[in-house]
């Protein structure tokens, strides 16, 4: 059995192959740190299961698993991402992922997450199923949202929580030119003149959370 690792922070990936290392010891644990090189380690060797992040340098996460699946439709992915917003989760499981945990989970959550993945059944956290649940009907679900592609709503949620353009930059590996070309783009589609508006979008749709947004303005 094997389990490809995708995130690009090195000490992440290292934590949870320890992690899985324990639970499986016969598996053996792939690693890599952005879509393109995910590509080319599953052209090597197709892996039993894809843990990936949303948030990745150069390719999404979302959109490296779209192109997984293209190419290997069995393929199992299970998000394990610090993002919690519910549209990005839902862009990830129409991407075709199997399950959706959240970083701030449990490790015995992320076990459990691995067990169920690596059986062919979904796993969804719980607080992110039951809000799911909750929004399907949600009358503040707003079409301008599903424009956007899986990148612009990520640059779209960190603008909403202060980031500065430079500061997303840097976290995505991508230069300030593309961000301000995002940023740009993002105000066409959402129909907004500033980032005084954007982040009012945001808050009104329920992407971000209005108390989690003023604690960490006022740290």
């Amino acid at each position: 059995m094997h389990i490809l690792l995708l995130d690009d922070h090195f000490i992440v990936r290292q934590g949870y192959r320890s992690l899985l290392a324990a639970q499986y010891p016969q598996a053996g644990i792939l690693e890599a740190s952005d879509g393109e090189e995910a590509l080319s380690a599953v052209q090597q060797r197709v892996p039993d299961l894809v843990i990936l992040e949303v948030s990745l340098p150069g390719i999404s996460g979302i959109e490296t698993a779209r192109r997984l699946l293209q190419r290997w439709p069995l393929l199992r992915i299970l998000f394990f991402s610090m993002h919690d917003e519910l549209p990005l989760v839902r862009q990830a499981l129409a991407a075709g992922a199997m399950g959706f945990i959240t970083k701030g989970a449990g490790r015995e959550v992320l076990i459990e997450a691995v067990k169920r993945c690596l059986a062919g059944h979904r796993y969804i956290e719980q607080e992110l199923a039951i809000q799911l649940a909750c929004s399907a009907d949600d009358s503040r679900l707003d079409p301008r949202l599903e424009c956007m592609t899986p990148r612009e709503f990520e640059i779209f949620v960190m603008l909403s929580k202060g980031l500065a353009p430079r500061q997303i930059a840097h976290h995505l590996c991508l230069s300030s030119k593309t961000i301000s070309n995002n940023l740009t783009s993002l105000k066409q589609k959402l129909e907004v003149t500033s980032l005084t508006e954007l982040v009012h979008l945001a808050i009104d749709t329920g992407v971000i959370r209005l108390h989690g947004l003023v604690g960490r303005q006022a740290g």
